[in-house]
């Protein structure tokens, strides 16, 4: 025979799309349509629907950028479709191409009940599965007009991202509002052809392909064009063997569970995300309804609360899903938050938080942590799922590698500490799936671990917006369930997938071929380390704060008998939780949600601030004693760590500044001496202890560097390689002065460059070790990235990253692809520089980037005495100015701190980053207090808070910070009978049981970078 394919697969296309689709609503009547346009935000259902309306006609504009629009439906249903199912049918002006992405609307009755969504791929809603003829049909539309801001013209710089700046203008022009005849087999017959055209296109050419293209033929030439409902039936006849041939015993299975990813803002601010996620919700309920097997999973706690409180009539139909497991909460986390920058104490709280609300609501908890789209996972990341009690963690990002391909789908992850859990990516790649047959192909083809295990997951919806999954998607995986050619679908909890998949691991033993030890380094979105410096500096002050304020009022509880303020602390770490969401953080969403984000940072600082002040004025009493009170871990300042001292002058003799003949300085104290030349540059920084300088011989160290910043896409995301290819070093010094202050040097270094200024305010205190930089940058640079570079005399091999209880190991080389990708990467409080005997760190207070190169000299070899034949630059990221999707990101004045610390190994380095983000609090009273828990030996304290249960217990978490085992105690100054090792979120652990001393110690014995919890039972 001669090869027809083109001519059948052709033919079938273009009658599926332009025939066959369009007759599944293709008996209609126009609705009569009323509307009412609000001028600002958004208001309750209730008075949505007692608005007045005025008339409306279909192809009227509507709606401009963040507008919401009422739309009153009413019509009747005609005599004639008695019987059948009728549906209204809503085209708001969509791009189907852009679900999630521009105007959606929730569906109402007229007593207020939520229905569905309308949006892009769902446009209908069913009026009556047997209609009436006479019925009376009523429907609310709440609709929102949200611009679209990752359109066709992907990345252009936009002004509709906050309200302050975006146009009047409507966006969208209605095209349909119809009642309409939902013809049910006209709508198989549509997903018969679909499914099997995808189907063949994935086939190699032989029997079974030729059969679906034949059967094809067969039904097309059945189907009357001009007949299309009658003759649908007869057309499906055709189709009915190729579609009832099962799948072959080995095909890969797919474990399908509805999902809709809903971003809890973007290029959307939070407000609209509660309205999305109401949307989304209504449509999945609907959906479960209609459907026998169909399960939907939802993550992030948050997205459920905000359901409970805005739409109850919603929540409802969530709670009678989830009861009878069809709706499921996922992930186990407050939001679907960033893992690299927030501190190890946020992220115990957002899995506290969350697993605290799903038991309360639903008296369940979440097995595993579900996280498709956040930019990387830190190392540390297993041992607290493990901890918290997990069992397993699914993502999906790091298929978007740039460079390498990730070689596991089904593994073992291993963190810092050497825990591991079971991990998996779908083969698909990606987290909205719509079971298509090149999604199914491609799981089958790349799928890693097929030697072993048998299947993938794949989250079925539309997503990053909402939406979720549609009747076609359910319909599709119906006829995928037993396909010969296709791998098999089916409806299932994650947690099925996961269990079955360690049984096939370790079917035979205790294989760990498939293992990935570290972090999960995202080869990509490498800039969200940076953009938008406001945003992650109100997140690590804040983060900070409360684990301050958690202490000093666990130490009021129990030494004044004082209220532990329980929900306003809950109220403030959601809203710090929140904040991490994996688009807020990291810097990547719209102008609005950021300046929402810095606004709102600025509110919990002040609400800290008075739980802090409130604590200590407990503890100290009224007096006029001046008092100092150490918020660090650390002891500083001559007081121990969350104590409380009389305040007293330093110990260490005032640091000096010496001026030079050619203008330059010299910062000295007992410890370390600086000299800087005239324009404010480090030249050398010498630990007067050795005597090594950590400035490379003839190097500038502390230079501000500026690159032009231009990514191939992604904007706020992205930082691409070529960056490097231009640098502008800012080695003009407008004017420069020393002074000693408080027995402080100090140094004043003013900067003017391109439209921008500076100023950086250099100390050398009294017996530190660090030389500390105060910034000050008026920002106004257009796609430019600041770095500050630092060239050290030192032959590290590798780098240290502080991230959550630990640290982190890179190399400093670029041997392979998957080091040469990591040129931009991340520390929280620290990073170290080392060789045997050395060590230079680096410490912050608000900044997540660094990257490291080497330089060899004369190939490694010393061409003259004191001349290295290796120099490690390390470089700290400051501020980018990217203009896409918030067009003045970064604009304005902006603060950093950051220090050099002068002959560091990792103990000194977490010292210095713990104390400089936690100075000392200056304060009256009448007397100071000793702190309530002590730590000893080789553990560093972490947190000190009252159980999250309000049984009034004690919690204390402490770790191992340095990689090795360690043996110490943990000491409780107060009256406490009982002491017990529990999980990271506080639950009771089989054997937790810890012995307690007369004096309240607990002795430990620390696997390196373990991080234990230990809960005291108060007398």
């Amino acid at each position: 025979m001669h090869d027809d394919i083109t001519l059948t697969t052709g033919r079938a296309h273009r009658v599926l799309t332009e025939r066959i689709w369009p007759a599944v609503h293709e008996t209609s009547v126009p609705l009569d349509v009323e509307w009412h346009a609000l001028p600002g935000e958004p208001i309750p259902p209730a008075e949505g629907l007692a608005l007045a309306m005025e008339p409306y006609e279909v192809g009227t504009p509507w709606g401009p950028a963040w507008g919401t629009t009422w739309f009153r439906l009413t019509g009747t249903v005609p005599a004639e479709w008695a019987g059948r199912t009728v549906e209204a049918v809503v085209d708001l002006g969509f791009d189907v191409d852009r679900t999630g992405f521009q105007a959606e609307a929730l569906v109402y009755r007229p007593d207020g009940s939520p229905v569905k969504s309308i949006n892009p791929r769902n446009q209908h809603v069913v009026v009556a599965d047997a209609a009436a003829g006479g019925e009376r049909v009523e429907l609310f539309l709440e609709a929102a007009s949200n611009p679209v801001l990752l359109g066709h013209n992907v990345f252009e710089r936009t002004t509709e991202g906050d309200t302050t700046t975006s146009s009047p203008d409507p966006l969208y022009t209605t095209r349909r509002i119809d009642l309409a005849v939902f013809e049910s087999e006209v709508y198989d017959l549509a997903l018969d052809v679909e499914v099997l055209l995808e189907l063949q296109a994935e086939l190699p050419t032989g029997p079974r392909r030729m059969r679906v293209l034949q059967a094809l033929d067969d039904a097309l030439d059945v189907l009357d064009l001009q007949r299309i409902p009658e003759t649908a039936a007869a057309a499906r006849a055709a189709l009915a063997d190729v579609l009832a041939s099962p799948a072959e015993h080995s095909a890969h299975e797919i474990s399908a569970v509805g999902h809709a990813h809903i971003d809890s803002a973007w290029l959307w601010p939070v407000r609209e995300t509660i309205r999305k996620v109401a949307r989304t919700t209504s449509s999945m309920t609907d959906l479960i309804e209609r459907t026998d097997d169909f399960v939907y999973g939802m993550s992030s706690a948050q997205q459920y609360a905000w359901v409970k409180e805005h739409r109850p009539e919603v929540w409802e139909r969530i709670k009678e899903a989830v009861a009878k497991g069809r709706f499921l909460p996922l992930g186990g986390m407050w939001v679907e938050s960033d893992t690299v920058m927030p501190s190890g104490e946020a992220l115990t709280r957002q899995f506290s938080q969350a697993q605290r609300f799903f038991e309360r609501e639903f008296g369940l908890r979440s097995h595993g942590v579900w996280l498709p789209d956040s930019f990387g996972y830190s190392p540390a990341l297993p041992q607290l799922v493990r901890r918290a009690g997990f069992d397993w963690f699914f993502t999906q990002k790091i298929s978007w590698n740039q460079v390498n391909v990730f070689p596991h789908h089904t593994f073992w992850w291993e963190g810092i500490d050497g825990s591991r859990v079971l991990t998996h990516f779908p083969p698909m790649d990606t987290y909205n799936s719509q079971l298509s047959g090149e999604e199914l192909g491609k799981a089958t083809r790349q799928f890693r671990e097929s030697r072993r295990a048998t299947g993938s997951i794949a989250p079925v919806g539309y997503g990053d917006g909402g939406g979720g999954t549609t009747r076609e998607m359910t319909g599709r995986a119906k006829r995928l369930a037993n396909l010969e050619g296709s791998a098999r679908v089916r409806w299932e909890h994650p947690d099925a997938f996961f269990e079955r998949a360690r049984g096939e691991l370790l079917a035979s033993g205790t294989d760990d071929s498939a293992v990935w030890v570290g972090e999960l380094y995202l080869e990509l979105h490498r800039a969200t380390l940076t953009s938008q410096h406001k945003t992650k500096q109100g997140n690590r002050r804040n983060e900070q704060l409360l684990v301050e304020a958690e202490a000093w009022a666990a130490t009021a509880s129990a030494r004044t008998g004082a209220d532990y303020p329980y929900e306003e602390l809950d109220a403030l770490w959601q809203q710090v939780l929140l904040l991490q969401f994996h688009d807020i953080l990291p810097g990547t969403s719209i102008a609005w949600v950021h300046r929402e984000a810095v606004a709102q940072h600025a509110a919990i600082t002040e609400g800290v601030q008075a739980i802090i002040d409130r604590s200590l004025r407990a503890l100290v009493g009224e007096g006029d004693v001046p008092l100092r009170a150490n918020p660090a871990v650390f002891a500083q300042a001559g007081v121990p760590a969350l104590g409380v001292a009389p305040a007293s002058a330093p110990a260490a003799a005032a640091s000096t500044v010496t001026e030079l003949p050619d203008g330059g300085y010299v910062l000295a104290n007992d410890l370390v001496r600086i000299t800087l030349d005239a324009a404010g540059h480090v030249t050398s920084a010498v630990d007067l202890a050795t005597g090594r300088d950590a400035v490379a011989p003839g190097r500038e160290a502390n230079v501000l560097q500026l690159h032009q910043d231009f990514p191939n896409k992604w904007d706020a995301w992205d930082v691409d390689r070529f960056y490097r290819n231009s640098v502008t070093d800012l080695r003009e010094a407008q004017k420069v002065t020393a002074a000693v202050e408080d027995g402080v040097a100090v140094v004043t270094v003013h900067r003017q460059f391109s439209a921008s200024s500076l100023e950086q305010v250099i100390t050398l205190a009294p017996g530190s070790r660090t030389l500390e930089v105060d910034l000050r940058t008026d920002w106004h640079e257009t796609e430019k990235f600041l770095k500050v570079a630092f060239p050290l005399d030192v032959r590290a091999e590798h780098v240290a990253a502080e991230t959550q209880f630990g640290f982190h190991k890179r190399v400093t080389h670029t041997n392979t692809s998957w080091e040469s990708a990591k040129f931009e990467t991340s520390m929280h409080r620290w990073v170290l520089a080392e060789e045997p005997g050395f060590g230079v760190g680096f410490v912050n207070d608000s900044s997540y980037a660094y990257d490291v190169t080497r330089e060899v000299s004369d190939q490694g070899v010393a061409p003259a005495p004191g001349v290295p034949g290796v120099t490690t630059t390390v470089r700290l990221s400051l501020l980018r100015a990217p203009r896409f999707p918030d067009p003045e990101t970064d604009q304005g004045l902006q603060t950093h701190r950051y220090g050099l610390v002068v002959g560091a190994d990792t103990a000194v380095a977490t010292e210095a980053g713990a104390t400089f983000g936690a100075r000392p609090r200056e304060l009256r009273g009448a007397a100071g207090f000793e702190p309530l828990v002590h730590v000893g030996g080789g553990v560093t304290l972490s947190a000190v808070k009252l159980a999250d249960d309000r049984s009034g217990d004690l919690v204390v978490r402490v770790y191992e910070a340095h990689g090795r085992r360690a043996s110490g105690t943990v000491t409780v100054a107060a009256r406490v009978t009982g002491a017990r090792t529990v999980s990271l979120i506080e639950d009771d652990l089989d054997g937790g049981a810890v012995d307690l001393t007369a004096d309240g110690t607990v002795t430990l014995e620390l696997s390196p970078f373990e991080v234990r919890t230990l809960r005291f039972t108060p007398a």
